[in-house]
């Protein structure tokens, strides 16, 4: 299950901050967004996340905890993989060559890349 936009945004809280109630998050999101953000919106959108199994709620105690129930990794990989599929067709050399053909790689960032195609191509080689 992808999460949308805002169901990423609150996710974004729950592997920051770990595990939080829904008024931490609320909070949270109302400090980082030009919009204030109403707490019975982040509830709602909460409780659907649990339905889909995006997060796990603690009902424990009177207040409910929620945490992230898959890790920033396994998101991230999983909303690329479509990104890729999507917009390059599946190429992840086209994803690469847009990316770095805009000129705003740093040289940090560049040697950065190079160290991972290293570690890859050693990688193979091994194989």
């Amino acid at each position: 299950m992808q999460p949308t936009d805002s169901e990423l945004v609150i996710l974004q809280v729950l592997w920051s901050q770990g595990p939080c109630t829904v008024r931490v998050v609320n909070e949270q999101l109302n400090t980082t967004s030009d919009k204030q953000i109403g707490y019975t919106t982040t509830l709602k959108l909460m409780q659907l996340m649990a339905e889909k199994g995006l997060v796990s709620r603690d009902t424990s105690s009177r207040t409910h905890v929620y945490a992230a129930a898959r890790a920033r990794e396994s998101v991230q990989k999983s909303l690329l993989q479509r990104f890729v599929d999507s917009a390059f067709g599946g190429s992840a050399a086209g994803l690469v060559l847009r990316a770095l053909g805009d000129g705003q790689t740093s040289p940090a960032e560049l040697a950065e890349i190079k160290r991972l195609i290293e570690e890859l191509e050693k990688g193979k080689q091994d194989d």
